[in-house]
């Protein structure tokens, strides 16, 4: 069974056409002012949303958003699933699918094994798709940290679900074996500064990632 990639933090028409290129089935685009990949512009994100092929899902990225701001960033055209990074409470969550009529993936931070066992109790019966990441650090994101990997080991989760934070070229096919993960996601791991994603450092990810 093969592992799908998601290349978040994208702010370019280059790093999509990279990303496309060598492998994503899934993009992502920030909606957080803060993070130094924030789209701040819906015409930009408009734009990278058009360029992003078929086959090729747009996941937006939210932080405890407002009505207004999801309503505005979905009327770009440029989103097909909403990912939730903050603290959003799960009737938040099927408030907002059932506004939208969107897909959504919450983020659930881990520090230790019971974290896992809430945010499935919590979230497992409203979101889409889950993701795994570590807790801690200064911005809603993996912020290049990984968790204790083997706390995921042979551990059933009854959606779909990602492992994010902290992977690399170096690290992803490590990550999956001991994990288990069917999709992975990096985002400061394939840049080549805060918020620059590194063509070089996408083609070698994905690679990793198709040799799995």
């Amino acid at each position: 069974m093969s592992v799908e990639a998601k290349i978040c933090g994208l702010t370019t028409p280059e790093a999509i056409d990279a990303a496309a290129r060598a492998g994503a089935r899934w993009v992502g685009f920030v909606t957080y002012p803060s993070s130094p990949r924030h789209v701040a512009s819906i015409e930009l994100l408009a734009a990278l949303g058009k360029r992003v092929p078929a086959g090729v899902g747009r996941v937006g990225l939210f932080v405890d958003p407002d009505d207004v701001l999801v309503d505005e960033r979905l009327a770009s055209g440029a989103i097909d699933l909403l990912q939730l990074q903050g603290a959003e409470s799960p009737q938040r969550l099927a408030e907002i699918k059932a506004r939208t009529g969107k897909p959504i993936m919450k983020v659930i931070k881990i520090a230790e094994a019971a974290d896992i066992e809430r945010g499935i109790a919590a979230f497992g019966g409203v979101a889409d798709r889950l993701m795994f990441e570590a807790a801690g650090g200064t911005l809603p994101g993996g912020n290049a940290r990984a968790f204790d990997w083997t706390l995921l080991s042979g551990r059933a989760v009854p959606l779909p679900w990602f492992l994010a934070g902290g992977l690399t070229a170096d690290n992803v096919a490590e990550a999956v074996r001991v994990t288990g993960a069917r999709a992975v996601d990096v985002s400061s791991g394939v840049e080549s500064s805060r918020g620059v994603k590194s063509i070089a450092l996408i083609d070698a990810f994905l690679e990793r990632v198709k040799a799995l």
